[in-house]
């Protein structure tokens, strides 16, 4: 019972923070594996609110190497995303069950 406890854990710190929430969003969306180049500017129209164009190289930089060293890497330990470090890939885990956006965002 305790490592079902350990389990349910990871997965609430997963889910978490606010990036995490959108890069499994974005995944249940796209219901398919995605690069890294591509989720980084979902996430910065999705949470930036801005369009790719108006984003700077940095930023986008900063984003992409937040979720290859941080948040990629936690989701994944969690078990609800796969993710492909030397392909750059992501995609839902696949024993991860639908994602309702409700469920990861407030109204």
């Amino acid at each position: 019972m305790s490592g079902d406890s350990i389990e349910v854990g990871a997965v609430f710190e997963a889910c978490g923070d606010q990036h995490r929430r959108i890069v499994l969003a974005v995944l249940a969306d796209q219901q398919r594996s995605i690069t890294l180049s591509e989720l980084t500017k979902m996430i910065v129209k999705r949470n930036h609110h801005m369009p790719l164009s108006e984003a700077s190289d940095e930023e986008l930089t900063q984003i992409k190497s937040s979720l290859y060293h941080c948040h990629l890497p936690k989701l994944a330990d969690a078990n609800l995303i796969s993710f492909d470090m030397n392909r750059k890939l992501v995609a839902l885990h696949e024993d991860t069950e639908t994602i309702n956006q409700e469920t990861l965002f407030d109204k």
